[in-house]
């Protein structure tokens, strides 16, 4: 069923595989964190990019060590921006306006679900 490979060998190369995607996809977060930085400088993020280009291996190990807690800082800083953005955002969208509110609250008087004293009340509270 395996043909030429064996067990082994199979398993092998999933698990090299595996740690080759690894590899990836950390090499993916060192280039963002580099464009990312706001404390390097054109100059310094063009270098870090071509260090870890040429020497793919050695530049992400070496940008690891010498920044890997700034980029774990700057994730969590841009988790956190964003987090607060998708929370205003939902804010501004899920909490009707005043004037929305105004005129649903006229409509039940309207329909006669509430009397004018409840209308100017429940008015007074969306006003304020």
């Amino acid at each position: 069923m395996l043909g030429v490979f064996g067990v082994g060998q199979v398993v092998w190369s999933i698990v090299w595989l595996t740690v080759f995607l690894m590899w990836i996809m950390l090499l993916f977060q060192v280039f963002a964190d580099i464009f990312r930085s706001p404390d390097l400088g054109g100059f310094a993020k063009a270098a870090w990019a071509l260090f870890a280009i040429i020497t793919p291996y050695l530049g992400v190990l070496v940008y690891l060590i010498l920044r890997g807690g700034k980029m774990r800082a700057r994730q969590q800083e841009a988790f956190l921006e964003q987090e607060d953005e998708f929370r205003r955002y939902v804010q501004r969208v899920a909490t009707p306006s005043a004037a929305d509110e105004l005129a649903r609250l006229a409509e039940l008087r309207d329909r006669g679900v509430i009397d004018a004293d409840d209308f100017a009340l429940l008015k007074a509270k969306v006003l304020h």
